[in-house]
C-alpha cells in the first residue's frame, strides 16, 4: 500500500508544481474574476451617449407620438428637413448614427425605413421598431375606438398553470433548481474528462517514453500503479477546481451577488447532491481507467491524442444527448441511453434530477456502471502491465491483445 501512496504522491506533486498547471490556473482565475464583474467591465467601456438618429417625417404627424414612445431609451431622435440624399451622406460621414424615414401605409398606419452606415448594430433599430410597433397599436386602437382599459385587457396574458398529477413529481421551482445543478454536473464531468483524462494518458506515456516504467512495473503492482496515477491526477483536478470555486465565490461576493441564490441551489434535497457526487466519481473513474490503459499502449507522447480521440467523442456524444435531455428527460431515447455505462453518469443523473425515476432503474444503472468499471479495471490492469513494456507503432486492438499476452508470461 505504501507503493500506491508513493505513486499517487509523486503524480500529484509533479503535476501540481508543473508550470502548465500554475499558468493555466492563474489565467483561469483571472477569467473567472472578469466574468464575475462582467457587468461593471461592460459599463466601464460602454459610452453613455445615446445613438443620434435623424428623422424625416413624410406624414407630418408621426414624429411627435414616436418621441413619446421612445423616451428614456438609448436613442435620441432629431427631426430634420433635409433632403433624403443629403441626410444619407451625413450618415455616411458620421454626423448621424442613423436615418429614419417615416411614412404611412394605405390604412394610415406608420411604416419606416432605417438607414445606417452598417447594420451590425441591432440595438438601435430594434428599439425604434419596438417604439413604432407600440405607436401602430395605439393608432389602431384609436381607429377602432378602444379605450385604454380595453387595450390592457386585450393584451393581458392568458392564465396558464402547469399541474403535475404524480404525487412525487417536482414543482416548477424544484425543476428550475435541479436544472442548474444538472447542468453544472454535466459541464464539470465533460471538462474533467477532456482536461484531466488526457493528462492521465499523457502522464503514463511520458514515463513510458523515458523507460521509467520498466523499473516501476518490476517493483509496483499494476493495480496500485494504475490507481496511483488516476487518484493522483484526480487530486490535481480537485485542487484546481477548489481554487476556481474559492476565486469564483469570492469574486461574486465582492461584486455584491448572493451566490447560493444566484445558483438557485438553496432548496434542493440532500439526495440530489449525493447522487451528483456518486455519478461524478463513478464517471470519472470509468473514463480515467480507459485513458490510463490507452496511455500505456503508446510509446511516444505525440501518439496519445489520436488514440484517446474515440473516448473523447464518446464523452461529447453523451454531453450532446444530455443537452437534448434537459428539455425531454422522459423521452424513450434518453431513458434507453441512460443505461449505457459510458452515458449513465450524465444521463441517469439528469433523469434523477428532473423526473421521478423508479428505484430499480437507479439500482440497475449503478450495477451496470460499477460492473463495467470492475471489468475495465480487471482487463485494464492486465493491458496496463503489458502495455507499458511495449514500444513501436500503435494498433489499439492488436496492442491490447499483445499486452495481455505479455502479462501472462
Amino acid at each position: 500500500m505504501n507503493k500506491f501512496f508513493l505513486v499517487m504522491g509523486h503524480t500529484y506533486g509533479t503535476k501540481l508544481k508543473a508550470k502548465s498547471f500554475l499558468v493555466t490556473t492563474a489565467i483561469t482565475c483571472l477569467l473567472i474574476i472578469g466574468l464575475a464583474n462582467i457587468q461593471s467591465i461592460i459599463k466601464f467601456f460602454t459610452s453613455d451617449e445615446k445613438a443620434q438618429v435623424a428623422v424625416i417625417d413624410r406624414t407630418g404627424s408621426l414624429y411627435g407620438p414616436l418621441t413619446k414612445q421612445i423616451t428614456g431609451g438609448e436613442v435620441a431622435l432629431t427631426k430634420i428637413t433635409d433632403m433624403e440624399k443629403e441626410a444619407k451622406e451625413a450618415v455616411k460621414e458620421g454626423e448621424w448614427d442613423g436615418l429614419l424615414i417615416l411614412s404611412a401605409d394605405e390604412g394610415g398606419l406608420p411604416r419606416a425605413v432605417y438607414y445606417a452606415k452598417t447594420i451590425v448594430d441591432n440595438q438601435t433599430p430594434e428599439e425604434l421598431a419596438q417604439a413604432l410597433s407600440q405607436l401602430k397599436t395605439a393608432l389602431s386602437a384609436a381607429k377602432l375606438g378602444l379605450t385604454n382599459e380595453q387595450m390592457a385587457e386585450l393584451y393581458k396574458p392568458v392564465s396558464f398553470q402547469k399541474v403535475a398529477l404524480e404525487e412525487d413529481a417536482k414543482t416548477e421551482e424544484e425543476l428550475n433548481q435541479a436544472r442548474v445543478l444538472v447542468y453544472v454536473l454535466l459541464f464539470a464531468m465533460y471538462m474533467f474528462v477532456l482536461m484531466y483524462g488526457g493528462m492521465i494518458a499523457t502522464e503514463v506515456a511520458t514515463e513510458k517514453s523515458s523507460r521509467v516504467m520498466e523499473i516501476l512495473v518490476s517493483s509496483v503492482p499494476p493495480i496500485q500503479q494504475l490507481f496511483g496515477k488516476i487518484i493522483g491526477v484526480a487530486l490535481v483536478s480537485l485542487t484546481q477546481f477548489f481554487i476556481f470555486f474559492v476565486v469564483a465565490f469570492a469574486a461574486l461576493k465582492m461584486s455584491g451577488q448572493e451566490v447560493w441564490r444566484l445558483l438557485g441551489l438553496d432548496h434542493l434535497p440532500t439526495s440530489i447532491f449525493v447522487y451528483a457526487l456518486l455519478f461524478f466519481l463513478l464517471g470519472y473513474l470509468l473514463y480515467a481507467v480507459l485513458f490510463a490503459v490507452l496511455g500505456s499502449l503508446v510509446s511516444r507522447v505525440e501518439d496519445v491524442q489520436p488514440l484517446i480521440t474515440p473516448v473523447i467523442m464518446i464523452v461529447a456524444i453523451a454531453f450532446m444527448i444530455a443537452m437534448f435531455g434537459l428539455n425531454a428527460p422522459d423521452s424513450p431515447f434518453v431513458i434507453g441511453a441512460s443505461f449505457v455505462p459510458f452515458f449513465a453518469p450524465l444521463l441517469m443523473f439528469l433523469r434523477i434530477g428532473l423526473v421521478s425515476v423508479p428505484s430499480w432503474e437507479v439500482a440497475l444503472c449503478f450495477a451496470l456502471l460499477v460492473g463495467t468499471i470492475a471489468f475495465l479495471i480487471y482487463v485494464g490492469a492486465k493491458v496496463y502491465r503489458g502495455g507499458v513494456l511495449m514500444y513501436g507503432r500503435v494498433n489499439m486492438f492488436k496492442d491490447m491483445k499483445q499486452a495481455i499476452q505479455l502479462t501472462k508470461k
